[in-house]
Order: C-alpha cells, then structure tokens, then sequence
C-alpha cells in the first residue's frame, strides 16, 4: 500500500506536467533555478566545515530551526497550497493507517519543497567533514529531521482542517502570510542588526533552540564534535520521542478528519441586500463596476494588491533609512499608483468560467473594460491621493504637490487604460478563485514573467512625458515643469485611459469566445 502511494504521487506529479508545453517548460526552468540554488548551498555548507564548531552549531542549528518552523507554519497560512495527496481523498479508501501515515509522510518527500529539504539536510554531513563521528551523526539527523519536517507540517495541516474549510480563514490567512513576505527585507535587516549588536545572541539562541523540537536534530552533531557524547544522546533520544509524538498525534487527527471530514457552514443572509449593486447605476457598465468591486471586497487574490498600499511606505521608510535619503519618501504616491494600475492587467484570468456570464448576457467590450477601470479607480484614487499628500506634508514640501499629482495621476490613469488592454489580449493561469494568491499553478512562471516585465516596460514608455517634466522640475526647479506636470498627467492619462478602454473593449468584442476556451484551460 505504501509503494502505491508513492506510484500514485509520482502519477499526480507526472500527469500535472501533461497539462501544457508551458507546464513542462515552466517546471523545467524552475527545476533548474532550484538545482542551482541547491548546488550553491551545498557548495556553501562543505565550504563552511573549516569554521569553528561553535559557528557551525549556531548557523546550522539557527537555519534548521527556521526551516522546521516554515514547514509547521506554510500549511496552517497557506491553505490553497496544492496537497497531492490530500488525507480528504481518502475518506472513501479503507485504507489501514500505518500504511496510510507511511505512505503520507514518504509521499511528502517526493516533491520540490522535500527534495531540496533533505539534501539541504545531507549537505550538512560534508560542514562536518572535519569530525567523522560528527559527519556520520550528521547523517542520520538530516534524515529525522526531513521526516520531522513533514510529519509536522502534515499534523499541522490535518489539524487545522475545520479552520481551513471556513472561507474567513482562507481569506484572512492568505493576507497574513503576505505582509512577512513582502517585509522580508527588513526582517533580515532587523534581525542581522541584532545579531551584529550582540555577538553571543547567536550562542544564546542556538542553546535554546537546540533542546526545541525545531532544532534538537541539527544540534546533535555539533554535540558530538564537541565529544559532550552524553549530551548528543540525550538530544537524539528527546528528537526520536518527539517525532513519535508528533507521528502519534497525526495519526489521532487524521483519523477523526476521515470520519469527520471538514465541511463548509451554511450560513443565512437577509434578503434585499445587494451591496455594491444598490449603489451603481443599473447598466452594464454599472453591473460589471459593482461585480468587479465585490471581488476586490471578497477575494483574497484582489485583497492581496490592497494589503500591499500600507506597506509600500513602510518598505520606502526602511530604505530611506539605511541610505539616509528621506526624499524618495516623496514617490509613495506614483509607486502606489502603478501597483494598483497594474492589478488588473489579470482581471480576465482572474474570472476563470465566470467569464461565460459577461458572454451570456451580452455585455459589449466597452462595458466590460470600463467597468473594471471605474472599480479600480474607487479603490485607487483615494488611495494614491492620500499617500501622494501625506508625505509631502508630513516632510514640509507641499511645493512639490503639482508634479507628484501630475505623475500619480498619469501613471495611474495611463496604467488604468494600458491594464484595460493587457487584459482583453493576454490571459495565463492565475490562482484559481478560493485559491491561495502565492499558489503558482505549473507553467504560468514564463507566460506571466513575460506578460509582466514587457508590461511594465511598456507602461514605462508611455508615462515618459510626465515623467520628462518630473525630471526637469526636480533639476532646474522651475515650478513651471511641475505645473505642466500636473496638465499632462490629468489631460495625457485620461486620453490613454480612454483610448485603452475602447481598444481594450475591442480585442474583447473579438476575442471573447477565445478568451472564455483560454480562461477554461486553468481549472
């Protein structure tokens, strides 16, 4: 049963590659990009076995612990996250439990995230190349340690299981695992100022993580280099009782999920509510703005481009800060613009089937397009007024006001329109509705790479008048380029917005029984 199981994930695997050239194209590239990577971490590790035992038990106990953590905590944030085999398929199966967990837990190896975490983990025997008890040490653990990984990871999935069927969970922890990302770069930066402020923080953490199920495997072999024999025992016996314990306890929470298995409340809504239909007119383009906006209200993959507003100024703060130029805190305003510009340059892929109901009901290409373009401009123009107001006041330069509301109003209205075509031209696989937004569906990594970048390029050009005045306000400081600045932006950005929508709502007209057979393709 176990063999089959694993036949079964390898076919899953395989049959998820058949999809599409782009499918296979895109795990090709990311395949190689991961292969690299790992290469240099190995390469990294058996460089790192000429450092002291005491440098290497911090480092390795520090990032294995880190390591742990993210595979207990990915599956309880991130519950779109693909799970090949999913324990909820196997209600139906009478399929005894040991093989089941062997089968789960093995399965949970064979894939991207397993692989690199288990030869990570073997990379570790050549840091301790220099102590052969160490190293053989070293080897045992990585394999406990990959199989914690995923014993954990799985427990913590399985019991999190009534949580992740709530659509409420879905949507606010899919936003909460998007603010560490994006403010990873300051993490990092606040966590290696600690480390360089305090030298034996380092020491202090290692210790304590070492006799935590986190860390307790990757401290074993330093214990051994150091000849503390009795000391690496106890850890590895503690490491042993603790993966039995975490097995156990999967095995008690999948048990009660294969016969209770997870389901969606049902919930009462009075009627009569329409919400953001009451307050559009009753037209197509009115119905389309009013559908349009209860995505960006509902869905977290629009939710995810407005949790970003309030964290741009925090990134542009920290950058300021370590450079020493507080004036970049000027261009809140445009960045923002662009970002929420751009987020609908998917809005098509982002329907998925539901697109058959603008086809079905007739909606013309300019409905459609203008539609969209009015519900992000609700959500976006308060937005980039505010943040293009507020730093010029809270910095004392509100003489710069005309050219920062010349540049975010050209580069949103402009980006609006440009959005408004990439739309209705071009359309690649995006997280399906309900989905996670970090989940990449396979072979998207090209298509979207090149959508986006030659995007942004594109949008670029087309802002470059306001953004020549902007340049030549800022270096003769003649307050005249920042009013023409503000004309151009206003009078330019609307003519693109417009003529966007109208070529937009025309490659719609013409392609739209395309793009409903290309939206279908994802599901």
């Amino acid at each position: 049963m176990v063999a089959h199981l694993l036949r079964l994930k390898l076919t899953l695997l395989r049959n998820s590659l058949r999809r599409s050239t782009w499918a296979l194209i895109g795990v090709i590239l990311g395949g190689l990009y991961g292969l690299g990577m790992l290469g240099l971490l190995i390469l990294g590790l058996f460089a790192f076995g000429t450092a002291e035992p005491e440098t290497i038990r911090n480092v390795v106990v520090i990032a294995g612990s880190v390591v742990v953590l993210g595979w207990v905590v990915v599956p309880m944030v991130s519950s779109g996250i693909d799970m090949t085999l999913d324990p909820a398929r196997f209600v139906t199966f009478a399929v005894p439990m040991p093989q089941l967990i062997a089968g789960l837990a093995l399965g949970g190896i064979i894939g991207i995230p397993g692989i690199i975490t288990l030869f990570a983990a073997l990379g570790q025997v050549g840091t301790w190349r220099l102590y052969p008890a160490a190293a053989v040490m070293a080897l045992v653990c990585a394999i406990l340690a990959t199989l914690l990984c995923v014993v954990a990871s799985r427990l913590a999935a399985t019991a999190v299981t009534s949580l992740t069927s709530s659509r409420t969970f879905k949507d606010v922890s899919s936003m909460v695992v998007l603010v560490p990302i994006i403010l990873l770069g300051p993490i990092i930066a606040g966590i290696a100022a600690g480390f360089q402020q305090s030298v034996g923080f380092a020491s202090e953490l290692a210790a304590i993580l070492g006799w935590t199920p986190l860390g307790v495997f990757w401290a074993v072999p330093a214990d051994v280099a150091d000849g503390a024999y009795l000391t690496a025992a106890l850890r590895f016996v503690f490491g042993l009782a603790t993966l039995a314990l975490l097995a156990w306890l999967w095995q008690l929470s999948l048990a009660r999920a294969l016969v209770t298995p997870a389901h969606n409340a049902v919930t009462r809504k009075a009627a009569g509510n329409l919400g953001f239909f009451s307050r559009f007119p009753a037209t197509p383009t009115g119905a389309v703005a009013a559908r349009a906006l209860t995505y960006w209200a509902r869905d977290p993959r629009y939710l995810g481009s407005i949790v970003i507003v309030p964290l741009v100024p925090l990134l542009m703060l920290f950058f300021a800060y370590q450079s020493g130029d507080f004036t970049m805190l000027n261009f809140v305003g445009p960045i923002i613009a662009f970002l929420l510009a751009w987020s609908i340059s998917a809005d098509i892929s982002y329907d998925n089937t539901a697109f058959w109901l603008h086809l079905s009901t007739g909606v013309s290409g300019w409905a459609d397009r203008a539609g969209r373009a009015l519900a992000v401009a609700v959500i976006a123009a308060p937005a980039v007024l505010a943040f293009t107001v507020g730093p010029l006041w809270i910095s004392g330069s509100l003489e710069q006001l005309p050219v920062m509301l010349g540049l975010s109003a050209g580069v949103l209205l402009t980006g609006i329109g440009f959005s408004s075509v990439v739309s209705a031209r071009y359309t690649y696989n995006v997280p399906l509705p309900g989905e996670s937004p970090l989940k990449t569906p396979p072979g998207t990594g090209f298509s979207m790479f090149a959508v986006q970048i030659i995007g942004w390029l594109v949008l670029t050009v087309l802002v470059l008048p306001e953004l020549g005045l902007a340049i030549a306000y800022y270096v003769t400081g003649n307050s005249l380029f920042g009013w023409l600045t503000l004309v151009v932006g206003c009078v330019l950005g609307a003519v693109l917005l417009i003529g966007g929508v109208k070529l937009g709502g025309q490659w719609y007209d013409r392609r739209a029984p395309e793009l409903l057979q290309a939206v279908a393709v994802n599901k």
